[in-house]
């Protein structure tokens, strides 16, 4: 038995389709896109750098909130109070003071869309274990890397800038990908451009996402800036049945923050498209078999295989199908034998398995014979001759 590998191409196969999209050169020092329809990386620059996150952060205090209010720890109208601690945040704030009780909505609003460090910090007081910001931190830290996010570590509940508070590109993209996909009756509020809160901060009304005005089919989620971090964003924005979402930062200012972002979203939308390339049951190629009624069987995927690809066209997708092989018979329609590795420039790998498309059975005493003989004759002609007189004078 031997490993064996069959490169296919465009001609003679149901692989079709080019490969060819200029890659997106970000201003920002750290990035990661994602199309979640398909799940296929579009970008990743610096992804998994541990950075501070600024304000994006704040994505983790609305989730473990949201699932507060989902587990019935918490309700929308429950109203909380603000500690000193927490009136004692400057920034971006909801002007809270120690007087007020807040009802968690206007809280998560006051996240969201004003991107309160005073609200977060009321809300991590209510949550925490022990009744302090630090302790939500580390529940933070805890369920971050449940989910997923290793390379995220919280200090506190808003990225006001701390030693050791840090997220990565890709922590941030996933975080996103479970707010949307965990809680779609929260996320509309993440596309709220404006949360005037009893007039008390006319200063602060407006969400400073930048791409929620420009029609582009972005509703969310949350920016960020610090002097250590630079100007940062995590954004999603839909088209049709595709959804991307990205998170970057370390850009300079506000306005190169908005220039990227809009150019992401363009790019990702026009550039890649998603496009069927192996029909189920369509015979992609076949696989040896021994001591079969037969000396092959049609591989085949069990179910039609889309990809999103770039859509400028110079050339044939990579493919080619590897399995250990001769397979010996008896095959049975359905078996999986093989596995298809498409690979397209400049995006990863899909491994698709194959299987046979029918059954095999072991061949009869005469096939069994014949296959032997000619294995034998072959071995037998591929040995050199050495009867010759070299000795001879």
């Amino acid at each position: 038995m031997r490993k064996t590998t069959r490169r296919l191409l465009a001609a003679g196969t149901a692989i079709l389709l080019a490969t060819q999209a200029a890659a997106f050169d970000t201003k920002a020092t750290a990035a990661h896109v994602i199309d979640v329809t398909t799940g296929t990386v579009l970008l990743a620059k610096n992804a998994d750098e541990a950075v501070p996150p600024a304000s994006m952060s704040k994505l983790m205090t609305l989730y473990i909130t949201f699932e507060a209010i989902r587990d019935g720890r918490l309700s929308l109208d429950e109203r909380l109070p603000v500690s000193e601690h927490a009136m004692s945040y400057t920034g971006s704030t909801m002007f809270l003071n120690t007087k007020d009780r807040i009802r968690v909505e206007d809280l998560l609003r006051g996240i969201i869309v004003l991107s309160g460090n005073d609200a977060c910090a009321v809300l991590a007081e209510a949550l925490s274990p022990d009744g302090t910001e630090a302790g939500f931190a580390r529940l933070m830290t805890q369920r971050a890397h449940q989910l997923g996010m290793t390379n995220s570590t919280f200090k506190n509940a808003s990225g006001w800038p701390a030693d050791g508070h840090v997220m990565s590109m890709r922590d941030l993209t996933l975080l996103a990908l479970h707010i949307i996909q965990d809680f779609p009756e929260f996320y509309p509020m993440f596309g709220e451009k404006k949360f005037e809160f009893d007039g008390r901060a006319p200063s602060n009304v407006n969400n400073r996402n930048p791409l929620l005005s420009l029609n582009i089919g972005a509703d969310g989620l949350k920016t960020g800036h610090t002097q250590e971090a630079g100007y940062g964003l995590v954004g999603s924005a839909k088209n049709d049945q595709r959804r991307i979402i990205f998170a970057m930062t370390g850009l300079a200012t506000a306005g190169e923050r908005a220039e990227q972002s809009e150019a992401i979203v363009n790019w990702a939308f026009r550039q890649f498209a998603e496009q069927t390339i192996v029909k189920k049951d369509q015979p992609i190629t076949q696989a040896e078999l021994w001591l079969g009624a037969q000396d092959h069987v049609d591989l085949v995927s069990e179910k039609d295989i889309t990809l999103l690809l770039p859509t400028m066209t110079a050339g044939g997708v990579t493919a080619e199908v590897v399995y250990t092989g001769p397979i010996q018979a008896p095959v049975n329609k359905g078996q999986r034998l093989a596995e298809l590795i498409i690979q397209p420039e400049g995006l990863p790998e899909t491994r698709v398995p194959l299987v046979a498309a029918g059954d095999v059975p072991a061949g009869g005493f005469m096939d069994r014979m014949l296959t032997v003989s000619q294995v034998l004759l072959k071995r037998f002609s591929d040995t050199p001759d050495t009867t010759g007189d070299a000795g001879a004078s």
